[in-house]
């Protein structure tokens, strides 16, 4: 029997963080990966669905030429398989760097087999076991496919084999419109595939504020036709490859791409036998600060937690765990603002709290407001669309939270994301430089409105100007 000082188990984003904390304190440990290596991200998620992404809105584009003088847009074309392709030679310039970078990293302490948890101190894998003093659980998460979809076989497509066509169906029904429903839709549909969006939720791309998901609903529907608030469901037909029905209404579809959500990849991982009660999704509960499972030297990290399935996540979750398992104690670490981002056109992103976080808390705030419609330099990129809505405490002026559809939200959330992190007022937010013609000078009328709102509790100047500087006074 072999015996290790950690066994980590899982080798993508989460995993690989935790090595690395790991590997400063030791070099009796394991790795152990089924395969195949590389990470989520670059395999089949973050990397490859943006190389889609441009793509489209590459091609997007051309309905705006004629307006700026540019002729000859009618003459363009595009394959959707030749897009796919370039999309597969991407990802895998993406996936083989992750696989090289994780090979080295753990070197010959690899086992690629799959790992099952005997005990809090016993893994087994390759038919060896393993006695060990800390587990890192960090296995990841699949797409989710109903059991009964399943007998549709290759016709039901996720994720992770969407990008592995070589021939795109010609009409998809894209079932699950979150983050990755609504970028792979979208995208599919500005890429000429005939493209229909359903979600059981009255939402679109996780947003709660009710009049930011009303202007992402008005954008994207331009794209692709999109049916919300009642389930999808799916039946074969003689004549059809794949039926779905929504309501009374059923149409004939080519493929379905399920994007409902991901469920973690515990089958067969013996998390029962961990002596811990296992929660309906058979996960067991952990500290989020320590990523310690009850009292065990058992630490979970990444996607397979069902807590925050996003990269960055990922890797302090990993840093939490491969920290606390290699010291032996479990030390409290603070996390970071959420922040999420989804690639559509317009971008949707939350910052900090979300209104319906704040509502059911019954804390008193005021909402900062910016329509883009009107927004300068989105209208000359002619992208003038969205709404951003920034979220401020009603008592102390503190930034909470934000949501947004609008262009360039990538952008102007990480600058929320650091008002957030440093608890920044909306007075203090209002004091930094904003360049015109920008974006960000619409953030800058949301926190104006958002002061405007704030103005009789908190008399502060927007800006501060030094008085002693020895140029001339400012005109």
């Amino acid at each position: 029997m072999t015996e290790k000082d950690a066994v980590i188990i899982g080798s993508g984003s989460g995993g690989l963080s935790a090595l690395r904390q790991i590997k400063n304190a030791t070099d009796n440990y394991l790795v152990i990966d089924p395969g195949p290596l590389g990470t989520k991200c670059a395999r089949v998620g973050c990397m490859p669905s943006k190389a889609l992404i441009k793509a489209a809105n590459d091609f997007h584009r051309r309905h705006k030429f004629q307006s700026e003088g540019i002729s000859g847009a009618e003459n363009l074309s595009i394959n959707p398989d030749a897009v796919m392709e370039y999309v597969r030679g991407m990802r895998d310039k993406f996936a083989g760097n992750m696989e090289t970078v994780t090979r080295k990293l753990a070197g010959d302490k690899l086992i690629e087999a799959k790992a099952k948890i005997l005990a809090p101190d016993m893994v087994e894998a390759g038919g060896e076991k393993i006695k060990t003093k800390s587990i890192v659980i960090a296995a990841g998460a699949s797409p989710l496919v109903p059991g009964p979809w399943r007998e549709f076989g290759e016709r039901v497509l996720t994720s992770e084999t969407i990008f592995e066509q070589k021939q795109i169906p010609k009409k998809i029904a894209v079932i699950g419109l979150g983050v990755i429903g609504l970028e792979l839709g979208q995208a599919l549909s500005r890429i000429g595939v005939e493209a229909v969006g359903f979600d059981m939720k009255e939402t679109l791309g996780g947003i709660s504020d009710e009049s930011v998901k009303k202007r992402a609903i008005e954008a994207v529907s331009k794209d692709f036709p999109i049916h919300l608030g009642e389930a999808a469901k799916l039946t074969s037909t003689k004549d059809c490859k794949i039926t779905v029905c929504y309501g009374d209404h059923c149409d004939c579809y080519d493929a379905v791409l399920a994007a409902m959500g991901v469920s973690p990849n515990i089958e067969g991982l013996g998390l029962e036998n961990l002596g811990v009660e296992l929660n309906e999704r058979g996960l067991p509960n952990f500290n989020p600060r320590t990523a310690q499972i009850a009292d065990l030297p058992v630490f979970i990290a990444g996607d397979v937690n069902g807590c925050r399935p996003i990269l960055h996540e990922a890797l302090d979750e990993g840093f939490i765990a491969g920290k606390n398992a290699a010291a032996g104690k479990q030390d409290c670490f603070c996390r970071r603002v959420p922040l999420r981002i989804v690639f559509s056109d317009p971008q949707i992103a939350a910052v900090g709290y979300m209104r319906e976080e704040l509502e059911s808390t019954g804390r008193e705030f005021v909402v900062g407001r910016e329509d883009f419609s009107d927004q300068a330099r989105a209208a000359l990129e002619q992208n003038n669309k969205g709404l951003l809505h920034i979220y401020a405490d009603k008592q102390t002026a503190r930034f909470l939270g934000a949501e947004m559809a609008i262009p360039g939200a990538e952008h102007i959330a990480h600058q929320l994301a650091v008002a957030a992190q440093n608890q920044m007022t909306v007075f203090e937010m209002l004091q930094s430089p904003f360049y015109h013609p920008v974006l960000e000078e619409g953030l800058r009328s949301a926190l104006r409105n958002a002061a405007s709102k704030l103005k009789d509790k908190h008399n502060q100047p927007e800006l501060l100007v030094c008085g002693s500087c020895p140029e001339s006074p400012l005109c």
